[in-house]
């Protein structure tokens, strides 16, 4: 089969795959090649799909059957190519994209792959696929959807097409808006207000897991998330779904605001999507800005993160010691606080060096507190200290008697 364009074979996991030859279409350094190829692919986001790899190995084992897979924005199929390969249990995999020329790629590398037989290839508008799958017994296990972009466009016709105990796998990379750096395209898109903080990428994932919630909660049905994380440009998420209303009900009772002191770095939650916020820090008396209607349940599951612990031991990842440090982490962070301190802005405020984040940590145990370390930042800690108590383990480390 020829194509109108440059193409390479690269190898990802267990698969070989044609894709657009991206050097061809860079002319200045500064350019982003994954967007002007004609065929969407990015060698970067290897790590994303390893992980989706292990996550889904992780709901399969959890249902114990066989199960059914789509992509709906497939781009060039090494996502669901690698799905039907390296994953025990696929039944049926579904890849579809709008690009006429991605649809023919991806056909080209199901063939390559020798999948006839269990993945079919699509060419039409996403949301209209996903809708051809919503009616009963028709329904998807597993729905992936990566986009370019924020994927809230395509999460009511995803949860449609999810069968009762699904799983949806959600990309966002449209960061600037999540972050802070342009709330009204946050409340716009997600329906929360973004805060501009040293863990806003935290805050980030809740306001796509609040979106995902609210967004189920309209054909009841309930949500929990099972696995989230946030590398480079990118956050994720992995959220089972249950049907009823009740479920729904559950899920919407786990939403509130996150309330942020910017003068003491004080923060806390509030439950309740209605609720009336405090206007006044209960620490310094600054006046508190908040974030949301987010997630405030919880966003790992120790026993999925454990078990995609033991797939990555399987599998020869080229990124296994990076997956085994992320996966470890997150494990440690399932029940801890929500949100997190980065040692550097507290020293920041405090206008003293910064200890190594060992130190703090056992600093905060040794007064009683909770304290673990993020996958979201290098040097956030969890903890259930408030940002005195914070403040004054970094004084006891920094300060000379």
């Amino acid at each position: 089969m020829s194509f109108d364009f440059p193409t390479e074979i690269v190898e990802e996991g267990k698969v070989s795959v044609a894709v657009p030859k991206l050097e061809a279409y860079v002319k200045e350094g500064w350019e982003y090649a994954p967007s002007k190829a004609p065929v969407f692919y990015n060698p970067v986001m290897e790590l994303n799909r390893d992980l989706a790899v292990l996550a889904l190995q992780a709901y399969q084992k959890s249902v114990d059957r066989e199960v059914s897979v789509c992509e709906p924005l497939a781009g060039c199929g090494v996502r669901g190519i690698r799905f039907a390969v390296e994953v025990k249990g696929v039944r049926k995999v579904v890849l579809n994209d709008l690009n006429a020329e991605a649809a023919k790629l991806t056909r080209f590398n199901v063939e390559r792959n020798k999948l006839m037989g269990c993945v079919s290839v699509a060419n039409e508008d996403a949301n209209l696929l996903l809708s051809r799958y919503a009616a009963p017994r028709k329904r998807f296990d597993f729905i992936d959807i990566d986009p370019f972009g924020s994927p809230v466009p395509y999460l009511d016709s995803a949860i449609r097409a999810l069968r009762n105990g699904g799983m949806l796998a959600a990309t966002a990379t449209d960061l600037a808006p999540l972050c802070g750096v342009n709330p009204e395209a946050c409340i716009r898109k997600y329906g929360g207000r973004p805060l501009r903080t040293e863990y806003c990428h935290e805050l980030a994932v809740r306001l796509l897991a609040g979106c995902l919630a609210a967004t189920a909660a309209r054909h009841d049905i309930g949500i929990d998330v099972r696995f989230s994380h946030s590398v480079n440009h990118y956050i994720r998420l992995y959220a089972s779904t249950h049907y009823g209303a009740k479920r729904g009900d559950e899920s919407l009772r786990k939403m509130g605001f996150i309330l942020h002191c910017f003068k003491c770095l004080h923060r806390e939650n509030l439950k309740g999507v209605f609720s009336p916020l405090k206007q006044e820090c209960p620490e310094c008396g600054s006046k508190l800005d908040f974030a949301g209607p987010l997630w405030l349940g919880k966003l790992f599951d120790e026993s999925f993160c454990a078990s995609m612990e033991e797939e990555v031991e399987k599998r020869g990842l080229r990124q296994k010691r990076r997956i085994k440090r992320l996966l470890s982490l997150v494990k440690d962070e399932g029940e801890a606080p929500t949100t997190y301190y980065v040692i550097d802005k507290i020293c920041e405020k405090l206008k003293l060096p910064i200890p190594p984040a060992s130190e703090v940590l056992n600093e905060l145990r040794k007064s009683g507190f909770e304290a673990t370390l993020t996958h979201f930042h290098g040097r956030g800690v969890r903890t259930n200290a408030s940002a005195e108590k914070f403040k004054e383990a970094v004084e006891k480390l920094t300060v000379k008697p």
